[in-house]
């Protein structure tokens, strides 16, 4: 059977120039739509149900729209995505696009945005923009208005709290994003965007020398490793092994990549995998036991990690009696990630067993973890 094709959503910047339309259309016509469609930067367009429209003046109106990752969700799937547009006579039609509850303001310099402005990213005004113009177009309406357009999300301010947002500084509320205003399943543009700015706040503050982890567990292990570095240089990179480490090289003044990983990712990165997803985690294991045959001359132990269920298993069997193991992984990464960078970034590698413990770090090349075992076999 065919797989199902997976369902595109749309953005929080296309949800909000999809809330501008209808606000406008109730505006200038007296009705309230039931939907509008939303016309993408990349081109296409797409449908919307308009959740609701409330008029507060004769020239100021709401309206909301709920905003719908496809089969890609995130934390703001389904989060109601709203925006008030006021008017006023004018000689020529202009918009200003400001942000309201829910939508944080930018703090820190190195975004898009500027410091102190609402996070509304040039993707999502250009499509609000695009869209004023559209529905003027639609109606052939003489009358010329500046229009003012505040941008809000009921419940910004709490789904903020689940991204890192606050440590990019951007406080108060949710970015509205989009890039082209479609969420594609899988594309991971939203995440890369992310790791994207997070580095750019870092290069901002002068930051050279990055801490990238793949979580937030492995984050708050390595800020107890480096607690003279400020929050800013770290940075979670998710399975994005390859995608972070570019980004992290288009800012010239940084020069230092620190990765701080759990040894089940530290495999996979070891094994070059530009994007470390767990699907690949058998062929992870083979080629770890090939190389714990050909390091450690252990046939029992490369048959256990063989044929081990998972990496934190394989890892019961390694650690603390195969130090040697534990350190080529560690090197493989390095190898890895400075291929990745050119080589024109200093790779430090550290390794931690699922406490949270160093058991390698690429800065201590003689550093042992522990006796080393004797295969009888």
């Amino acid at each position: 059977m065919a797989q199902k094709p997976l369902k595109k959503g749309f953005t929080t910047g296309a949800a909000a120039s999809a809330a501008v339309k209808a606000a406008l259309i109730r505006l200038l016509t007296g009705t309230a739509p039931k939907e509008v469609a939303i016309v993408f930067l990349g081109g296409g367009t797409r449908m919307v149900a308009v959740q609701q429209v409330r008029c507060l003046t004769e020239n100021c109106c709401e309206a909301e729209i709920v905003k719908d990752a496809g089969d890609d969700p995130d934390i703001t799937h389904k989060a109601r995505i709203g925006a008030r547009v006021t008017l006023t006579p004018g000689d020529a039609m202009q918009v200003r696009i400001t942000g309201g509850i829910g939508v944080g303001r930018v703090t820190k310099p190195g975004l898009e945005i500027a410091v102190g402005e609402p996070a509304i990213n040039p993707g999502p005004r250009q499509m609000i923009m695009e869209a004023v113009q559209a529905v003027y177009d639609t109606r052939a309406q003489e009358q010329t208005h500046q229009v003012a357009v505040t941008v809000f999300v009921p419940h910004g301010e709490a789904l903020a709290k689940k991204t890192l947002n606050a440590r990019l500084g951007i406080m108060g509320g949710i970015s509205i994003l989009g890039t082209t205003g479609v969420v594609t399943p899988m594309s991971h543009d939203a995440y890369i965007a992310t790791i994207r700015a997070g580095i750019c706040v870092a290069a901002a503050k002068q930051i050279t020398a990055l801490v990238f982890t793949t979580g937030r567990r492995s984050e708050r292990h390595a800020m107890a490793l480096f607690p003279q570095f400020s929050e800013e240089a770290f940075v979670q990179t998710g399975d994005f092994f390859k995608a972070a480490i570019q980004e992290a090289l288009a800012q010239p003044f940084i020069t230092q990549i620190i990765y701080t990983v759990f040894f089940g990712k530290a495999v996979k990165m070891a094994l070059g995998y530009a994007h470390t997803h767990a699907a690949r985690s058998g062929m992870a294991l083979d080629t770890l036991a090939d190389w714990a045959q050909k390091i450690t001359g252990a046939k029992t132990l490369a048959g256990q990690i063989a044929n081990a269920n998972t990496a934190r298993h394989a890892f019961s069997f390694i650690y603390p009696n195969y130090p040697d193991l534990i350190r080529h992984v560690g090197k493989k990464i390095q190898e890895n990630a400075g291929s990745f960078a050119g080589h024109k970034l200093a790779i430090r590698v550290i390794i931690l067993d699922f406490e949270g413990q160093v058991v390698c770090d690429s800065n201590e090349r003689q550093q042992q973890t522990g006796p080393v075992k004797t295969d009888p076999l």
